[in-house]
C-alpha cells in the first residue's frame, strides 16, 4: 500500500513539474517574505569591529522582522548596544561598551508579513582568536650528523587555526627540501641531519589570517657533530684511543616518521580538501610515491605538495574513499604506509532547493525537497516556521516524505514553508512560498526594447512575464500573420524566442503576446542582426634591428553603426606608457626600437556587441655582441687550438665566428683574415706560419652583422724556418737589344719565415746553355742581365732563402732577351681590287729571324694620289690599316671610285716597325655618281616649265647622261604615272611641254655612268600664270554667243546704277551697303602684285608634296560663306587657286584708285568677267 502511495505521488510530481519553475513575483502585489540575504553559517568576527548579523527580506506588504538567540527570543529594543536597521532585519552590534564575546550564540531571524513567515539558518556568532605562545625556554639540541630530527611547533589554537611557516632571525624563510619539510601540523622534519644544519635560529611563526596577527615561537638551537671528527681531535690531544665508543651513523633504509605503524584511517567530507602526508627519515634521503590500491588518482584534482611528501586531492567526491599507499625507497630498501580514506557527506542539494510556487484559486502543485547525503540525512517541513504536523491542518495540502503536494488550492492559503534537511555532519534549510493570486498576465520585459546581435550569433529576445494562472507565450514578426514556433525560431520555457544563428533577414519587429484566462498582454522589442567585426589585415611577425622603426598594421571591417574601439596590448598586458608607441586608428608603430620592446603585440578591435583580436611577434635583433674569454691550448709550431665564449646573439642566431690575426711582428696595426668556423662552434684548430708574432681576435655574424671584435689574445710567437714557397710571377724580358730583365713578386714578411731573406737568381740559354747562372739578391725584386743576344730564349729560375736555409725547388720559367727593329720588309707585295671602292692587299710573311722580336703583326700604309677625273682635286691623306699577328693579306675599304691609290706594307714588333716594301699603285674603276648638286624650276607657263640642274659634285667617273622622271599629284597627295625622260651628259636644263593646267608635279632628276645610276635629287611645281588666264578668257571674248550675252548685262547693269543713284541722291541706303557694313571682311586688302612664277622646292623625298609654292595676289579676297561664283558658269574668271589648283578668289568690282594701281591691266576695257562681278555685289 505504502510503495502505491509513493508512485501516485511521483506520477503526480512529473504532472505537475512545469508548475515548480521559479517565478519573479513583481514587488506591486501581494507575497509572502523571501529571505534575500543572511550571514553564514559559521560566522568569525573580529573583536575589534562592531557585529555586524545581516538579515534582509522582501514582500508585500514588507515583513517585520525579529531575532531568537541560542533558541530563545533576542529583545533587541532591551540591548542598548544593539540596534537593527530601518525596514531591514540587520543587527549591528556596537562593541565598544562591551566584550565582543559577550554576543557570541547562536542567532536566527524572522521576516514575517500577513502571507506567511520565512526563517533565515542559524547563525554561529564566533569571537576570532589569536592566544600568545606560552613563555618556555627551550633547550638546544645536540644530534649526531646523520640522524633524523623533528623540530615542534604546536603552535597555540586559534579561531580560525593558524598558517605555520619557519623563518630565521632575519626573517627569511628557512630552505626546504626532499631532506627538510614541513608537517601540515606545522612541525619540521629532518630525515636525516648534516652538519650544515647546525644554527640557533629555527624559530616557528603562526599567522592569525582573521586578526593578520603573527606569534613566534622561542627560537630553537640545533647543534650537529660528526664522531669521527670528534675522535680524531681528543685522540690526537690525550694520545689515546677514541673517546667515545659510539659507532658512527651507517646508511639505513627508510622508516616513517609519520604517520606511525603499517596503516592508518582519515576521514573527509565530500566537497572539502583530502591532504594526506607521508615523511619518512633514511640514509640516503628516501623518496616518496604515491599509489590508491582500489583505483587510480583523479588526475585533475590531484596535487603532490613537500616533495611529495603530502598528496592533495580537491573537491572530494564518493568515489575518493578507498585506500591509499605511500612507499618511502632510497638505495637500501622501501617501506609502505596504508592510508584508508572514508568519504561522508554533509547534506546537499540535488536537484536544487524547493521553487517558489505561484498558483491561481483551484490549481494544483508541488513542493519538492530533493537533498542527499551520508548518512542519508532526514527531511523535516515547517509551515510559517512551525512544524508542519503542528500546522493548521490543510486538505489542498499532503506531505509525503520529501514533498509536498498541494491540489484545488484557494485564495488565502498563501504561506512559506521551510525544509530542514540534516545528518551528523551538517544541515540545509531553505523557504519556499507558496502564493496563491488571480492575476492577468503581465510582460515585465521593457517595451520596444531594441537587441543588438551580430550575425550568425545567437539571438535571445526575452519576454519575461508574469500572471495567475502562468500565461502562455506566443510570439509574431512584422505582420503577425503566423506564430514564431518554427524554424530558425525555438520558443524556450521562460518564453524567451531563441534565434539559433542569426541572418540579416531576422532583423526588425517582434511581438510577445502573454495570456492567460484573465486576459492578454503584448509587449514589441526589436531586432537589429548586425554585421560581425573582422580582422582584414593581421599584424604580421617582424623582425627589425634595434634603433629601428617597425609598424604593426591591423585593418578592421565592422558594422557601419557600431561605434569600435582599438586597443593595443603587449604580452596581454597594457602598452608601455612610451612616446615611442604611436598608435594610429589601423596601425601600431614603434620607433627607435629598443630590445625591451619585444614581445607579443595584440589589437583587439572592440564593439558593443563583439570583437575580434589578432597577434604577432616582434624580435629585436642587433649586431652580437663580440666573443669573450679568448684561450689558446693545444700549441705547436705549426698550429694552435684557440677557443672563446660566444656573446649574447640577441635573437639572431650566429651564422659564423672570423678569426682575424695581427703580425707584431711585420705588419703591426693592420688585422688579417685567417679563418671562418661554423656559428655553433666556439673552438678552432688554426694553422701558422713560422716567424710570426700572432695576436688574435674573433668576430661573430649574424643576420644583422658583424659584432665587435673580441679582445685580442695573448702573443704566440712561432719559430722561424726556412722559406715554404718561392716567389711568384717569375719573368724574362728585354728593355734593350742587349739584356734580360728577370722580375719577381718577393714574398711578404709574413712569408719569409725567418730573418735575412734574399733570392737566389738562376737564368741560363735555352737549349744552347747547360749551366745554370746564379747570382743572389736581397732587398730587391729584379736582376737585368747585361751583353746577351738579341731576342733569343732563356731559361730562368727564382729561389726564396733565408737564414735558416732554402725554399723548396723553383719551377722553371721562360723568357727572351731584349728585342731590336725588324730589318727587311715584306715580299711579293701586290693589290687585287675587288670593286670601285675596295681592294685586297698580299704579301709574303717576313722570316722570323728577320723580325728580331715578338711579331706583333702588319701594317699597310696607302694613300689617293689622284683622281682619274679632271673636275676633282688630288688629295694626299696618308692611311693605316694594322693587321695584328702573322697575316698575309687585308682589305682596303672606303676607297674613292676612279681614283689612283699609292700603297706599301711594314712588319712591327715590340720594339717599332721595320722598313717598307717597295711603294706600288693601282686603280679604282668607276662609281656611280652622285645627286646632281642642284635643282631648279624656271620659266613657267600655262602647260610647259624649265627644269635647270648643276652636276654632281661627285662624279665618280664620266657623266653619261642624266635621266628625269616626274608624275603629278593630286590634292590626296596621291602620285600619278611617271613619264621617264633620257638627257645627254652635257645638258643642265630642260623645258617640259604639255603638262596639265594648274597642276603640281613631283620631279626626279639622277645622274649616269658606265656603272650605273647615282641617287636622285627632286623637287615640285605647279604649272598657272596670270598671262594664260588673260589670254584664255580673250578667246572666250571673241565668241559671238558670248558678246551678246555680255551686252545683256551690262544694259541691266546700267538701269541698277541709274536706280541705285537716284536712291543715293535721296539719302537711302541700298541692302548691299548694309550688307557691307555689317559683315566687312578684315581680309579684304589688296595684295601686293607680283610675279606668277613657279616657286623653287627641293625635296629628297620622293612623294612629299609641294607645302610652300606661292598664291598670286592680284585682287585676291577672302570668300564669304554667302557669295556665289560665276566661275562656274564660265571657263575663266579673276580668281586665284591655292596649292592644289582650287578656286580661291573672290569676284569683286575694281575701284577706279584700284585701277590705276593695277597699270596695263586697268587700261584695258572691262572684261565679261569683271562686269558679272560688279553684277553681283548689287544682287
Amino acid at each position: 500500500m505504502m510503495e502505491r502511495r509513493r508512485m501516485d505521488v511521483a506520477l503526480l510530481v512529473l504532472l505537475m513539474g512545469h508548475l515548480a519553475t521559479t517565478l519573479e513575483v513583481p514587488l506591486d502585489l501581494p507575497q509572502p517574505p523571501t529571505i534575500t540575504h543572511q550571514s553564514p553559517m559559521d560566522y568569525i568576527i573580529d573583536p575589534r569591529e562592531n557585529i555586524i548579523i545581516h538579515c534582509e527580506a522582501k514582500g508585500k506588504p514588507h515583513p517585520s522582522f525579529s531575532w531568537t538567540r541560542n533558541g530563545t527570543h533576542f529583545d533587541v529594543d532591551q540591548d542598548t548596544n544593539v540596534i537593527m536597521r530601518p525596514h531591514s532585519g540587520t543587527l549591528v552590534v556596537d562593541i565598544s561598551r562591551e566584550k565582543a564575546e559577550h554576543y557570541e550564540g547562536v542567532y536566527q531571524c524572522t521576516a514575517r508579513n500577513k502571507h506567511g513567515t520565512a526563517v533565515s539558518h542559524n547563525i554561529v556568532i564566533r569571537q576570532s582568536r589569536s592566544p600568545l605562545w606560552s613563555k618556555e625556554k627551550i633547550k638546544p639540541i645536540v644530534v649526531q650528523e646523520g640522524v633524523s630530527l623533528v623540530l615542534p611547533c604546536r603552535p597555540p589554537a586559534g579561531l580560525p587555526p593558524p598558517i605555520i611557516f619557519w623563518m630565521d632571525n632575519n626573517f627569511q624563510r628557512l630552505p626546504q627540501s626532499s631532506r627538510v619539510s614541513q608537517s601540515l601540523n606545522g612541525d619540521l622534519y629532518f630525515s636525516n641531519v648534516l652538519r650544515e644544519d647546525s644554527r640557533n635560529d629555527y624559530i616557528c611563526y603562526a599567522r592569525f589570517p582573521h586578526t593578520q596577527t603573527i606569534q613566534q615561537k622561542q627560537p630553537i638551537t640545533v647543534k650537529v657533530f660528526n664522531l669521527d671528527a670528534i675522535n680524531d681531535t681528543m685522540a690526537a690531544f690525550y694520545n689515546d684511543t677514541d673517546l667515545f665508543s659510539e659507532d658512527p651513523v651507517d646508511e639505513r633504509k627508510p622508516t616513517f616518521l609519520t604517520p606511525s605503524g603499517l596503516s592508518s584511517a582519515k576521514m573527509v567530507l565530500r566537497g572539502q580538501v583530502l591532504e594526506m602526508e607521508c615523511i619518512a627519515e633514511g640514509l640516503p634521503t628516501p623518496e616518496i610515491s604515491w599509489t590508491k590500491v582500489s583505483g587510480d588518482l583523479p588526475a585533475k584534482r590531484t596535487s603532490f605538495l613537500h616533495y611529495q611528501k603530502t598528496l592533495r586531492i580537491v573537491n572530494v567526491l564518493e568515489s575518493d574513499a578507498g585506500d591509499y599507499r605511500c612507499t618511502a625507497r632510497n638505495v637500501l630498501g622501501s617501506v609502505h604506509h596504508t592510508i584508508r580514506v572514508a568519504v561522508k557527506a554533509a547534506p546537499y542539494w540535488i536537484s536544487g532547493p524547493p521553487r517558489n510556487l505561484v498558483l491561481a484559486p483551484g490549481e494544483n502543485g508541488v513542493l519538492t525537497c530533493r537533498a542527499s547525503g551520508t548518512p542519508k540525512p532526514t527531511i523535516t517541513w515547517s509551515m510559517n516556521g512551525i512544524p508542519i504536523e503542528n500546522s493548521p491542518k490543510d486538505l489542498s495540502r499532503k506531505v509525503e516524505d520529501d514533498t509536498i503536494i498541494f491540489t484545488d488550492v484557494q485564495t488565502g492559503s498563501s504561506a512559506v514553508y521551510q525544509c530542514n534537511v540534516s545528518n551528523d555532519y551538517g544541515y540545509l534549510l531553505s523557504n519556499a512560498f507558496v502564493n496563491v493570486l488571480s492575476e492577468p498576465p503581465r510582460v515585465l520585459t521593457a517595451a520596444n526594447k531594441v537587441y543588438q546581435v551580430i550575425k550568425n550569433h545567437r539571438a535571445l529576445l526575452d519576454c519575461a512575464s508574469f500572471g495567475s494562472p502562468i500565461p502562455k507565450i506566443t510570439w509574431f514578426k512584422e505582420s503577425r500573420s503566423s506564430t514564431l514556433d518554427g524554424d530558425p525560431y525555438i520558443q524556450l520555457d521562460n518564453g524567451t524566442l531563441e534565434i539559433h544563428i542569426a541572418q540579416a533577414q531576422n532583423s526588425g519587429k517582434y511581438t510577445c503576446v502573454a495570456g492567460n484566462t484573465l486576459g492578454i498582454y503584448e509587449n514589441h522589442v526589436y531586432l537589429e542582426v548586425k554585421e560581425p567585426t573582422r580582422i582584414l589585415k593581421q599584424p604580421e611577425y617582424k623582425v627589425v634591428q634595434r634603433g629601428r622603426s617597425v609598424v604593426f598594421e591591423c585593418k578592421v571591417k565592422h558594422d557601419p553603426s557600431l561605434i569600435p574601439t582599438m586597443t593595443w596590448l603587449k604580452d596581454d598586458g597594457e602598452l608601455p606608457d612610451d612616446e615611442r608607441l604611436i598608435v594610429d586608428s589601423d596601425s601600431l608603430t614603434i620607433t627607435d626600437v629598443t630590445e625591451n620592446d619585444a614581445g607579443v603585440y595584440t589589437c583587439i578591435m572592440n564593439t558593443t556587441l563583439d570583437h575580434d583580436s589578432a597577434s604577432a611577434e616582434l624580435t629585436v635583433v642587433e649586431h652580437p655582441d663580440p666573443p669573450t674569454d679568448l684561450e689558446l691550448t693545444d700549441q705547436k709550431k705549426r698550429s694552435v687550438q684557440l677557443t672563446w665564449t660566444p656573446g649574447d646573439e640577441h635573437n639572431s642566431p650566429i651564422q659564423k665566428f672570423l678569426i682575424q690575426y695581427e703580425d707584431s711582428l711585420h705588419h703591426r696595426g693592420h688585422w688579417h683574415n685567417l679563418t671562418e668556423v661554423p656559428g655553433t662552434k666556439t673552438t678552432a684548430h688554426l694553422k701558422l706560419s713560422p716567424y710570426v708574432h700572432y695576436t688574435f681576435r674573433v668576430l661573430a655574424l649574424n643576420a644583422v652583422g658583424l659584432s665587435r671584435a673580441s679582445f685580442p689574445s695573448r702573443m704566440y710567437k712561432t719559430e722561424p724556418a726556412a722559406p715554404d714557397m718561392n716567389p711568384t710571377g717569375v719573368q724574362g724580358f728585354g728593355t734593350e737589344h742587349d739584356n734580360l730583365v728577370i722580375s719577381w713578386k718577393p714574398l711578404s714578411g709574413f712569408q719569409s719565415n725567418g730573418p735575412g731573406l734574399h733570392y737566389k737568381v738562376m737564368w741560363r740559354q735555352k737549349a744552347v746553355d747547360t749551366e745554370w747562372n746564379t747570382v743572389t739578391v736581397a732587398n730587391n725584386s729584379k736582376f737585368v742581365v747585361s751583353g746577351t743576344p738579341t731576342f733569343v730564349p732563356y731559361e730562368i729560375k727564382v729561389q726564396a732563402a733565408n737564414s735558416h736555409g732554402e725554399g723548396p725547388d723553383p719551377a722553371i720559367a721562360h723568357g727572351y732577351s731584349g728585342e731590336d727593329l725588324p730589318v727587311a720588309a715584306p715580299e711579293n707585295v701586290q693589290a687585287v681590287v675587288l670593286n670601285s671602292t675596295l681592294a685586297e692587299v698580299h704579301w709574303d710573311p717576313v722570316p722570323h729571324k728577320l723580325i728580331r722580336g715578338h711579331l706583333k703583326g702588319y701594317k699597310v700604309y696607302y694613300w689617293k694620289e689622284r683622281s682619274l677625273h679632271k673636275h676633282n682635286p688630288h688629295h694626299m691623306e696618308n692611311l693605316i690599316l694594322t693587321f695584328s699577328g702573322n697575316h698575309t693579306h687585308g682589305m682596303l675599304p672606303g676607297l674613292h671610285p676612279f681614283s689612283v691609290y699609292s700603297f706599301n706594307v711594314r712588319v712591327y714588333n715590340g720594339k717599332g716597325e721595320g722598313p717598307p716594301s717597295p711603294t706600288q699603285q693601282f686603280e679604282t674603276p668607276e662609281g656611280v655618281p652622285g645627286a646632281p648638286t642642284s635643282l631648279m624650276v624656271t620659266n613657267s607657263n600655262l602647260d610647259s616649265l624649265t627644269l635647270e640642274w648643276s652636276p654632281p659634285h661627285d662624279r665618280n667617273g664620266r657623266i653619261t647622261g642624266y635621266t628625269l622622271r616626274y608624275q603629278p599629284v593630286n590634292n590626296s597627295n596621291e602620285l600619278g604615272p611617271v613619264e621617264e625622260l633620257a638627257l645627254l651628259a652635257n645638258e643642265t636644263s630642260v623645258t617640259l611641254p604639255n603638262l596639265k593646267y594648274s597642276t603640281r608635279y613631283k620631279f626626279y632628276l639622277n645622274a649616269k655612268t658606265v656603272s650605273g645610276a647615282g641617287p636622285a635629287i627632286s623637287q615640285e611645281a605647279v604649272a598657272i600664270v596670270d598671262e594664260a588666264v588673260a589670254s584664255r578668257q580673250v578667246d572666250i571674248a571673241t565668241q559671238g554667243w558670248f558678246i551678246g550675252l555680255m551686252c545683256a548685262i551690262a544694259l541691266l547693269i546700267l538701269i541698277l546704277l541709274i536706280i541705285c543713284f537716284i536712291q543715293r541722291n535721296k539719302g537711302g541706303k541700298y541692302p548691299v551697303k548694309e550688307k557691307e557694313d555689317a559683315h566687312t571682311d578684315p581680309e579684304f586688302q589688296p595684295m601686293k602684285e607680283d610675279d606668277c612664277t613657279f616657286v623653287e622646292y627641293s625635296d629628297n623625298e620622293d612623294h612629299k608634296p609641294l607645302k610652300g609654292s606661292r598664291t598670286p595676289s592680284n585682287g585676291t579676297v577672302k570668300r564669304d560663306d554667302s557669295d556665289d561664283s560665276l566661275v562656274d558658269y564660265g571657263e575663266g574668271g579673276d580668281g586665284q587657286f591655292n596649292e592644289d589648283g582650287s578656286f580661291i578668289g573672290q569676284y569683286s568690282g575694281k575701284s577706279a584708285s584700284r585701277d590705276t594701281a593695277e597699270g596695263q591691266e586697268s587700261s584695258e576695257a572691262p572684261s565679261p568677267i569683271n562686269a558679272m562681278n560688279s553684277l553681283n555685289s548689287f544682287v
